[in-house]
């Protein structure tokens, strides 16, 4: 599935579209140098054979730059995880990582969208509120390397009613 292609500032083209096995290495390698707790490339392997996920990698100059994991549970998609590797943030590619992410899912009836998201992390917060998220709540504790709280945030789903 390809999304959308996009010539970046510098020419290079951007390509968001689905994540296949062979992406995986630099998933995880991007995984590791972003998060203290990162998901094993078992936990992605077996993430993409659920029929049910949404798995988006952003491609930039024939390597990867980002990704994006979601899935359904029950009527809510659970936004799971994203991540762009450091040294192409602030590129808007976490942004349209979520645009295509949306452009699958609102397609289908749901309740909404949900995610947890470190207290500190402000630009990833600002980000979510931007697309229309907001928090509804606290998850104490959440995380178990340092035990900081998660906030929950949520965004309705804006497609038609039935």
């Amino acid at each position: 599935m390809t999304l959308e292609a996009v010539p970046d500032d510098r020419g290079a083209e951007r390509l968001v579209r689905a994540m296949h096995f062979t992406d995986l290495e630099a998933v995880t390698a991007i995984e590791r140098r972003t998060f203290t707790l990162p998901w094993s490339l078992a936990v992605f392997s077996g993430q993409l054979t659920r029929e049910t996920g949404i798995d988006l990698v952003c491609e930039l100059g024939g390597g990867i730059a980002g990704y994006v994991v979601a899935d359904m549970f029950v009527d809510v998609w659970h936004l799971m995880n994203i991540a762009v590797d450091e040294p192409f943030r602030r590129q808007h590619i976490a942004a349209e990582l979520l645009e295509a992410y949306f452009a699958i899912t609102e397609l289908q009836g749901h309740r909404g969208h949900t995610l947890e998201v470190r207290v500190s992390n402000t630009p990833g917060i600002q980000l979510y509120r931007s697309f229309g998220f907001v928090t509804t709540g606290v998850r104490p504790g959440y995380y178990s390397d340092d035990r900081e709280d998660a906030a929950i945030m949520w965004k309705d789903w804006e497609g038609e009613s039935a």
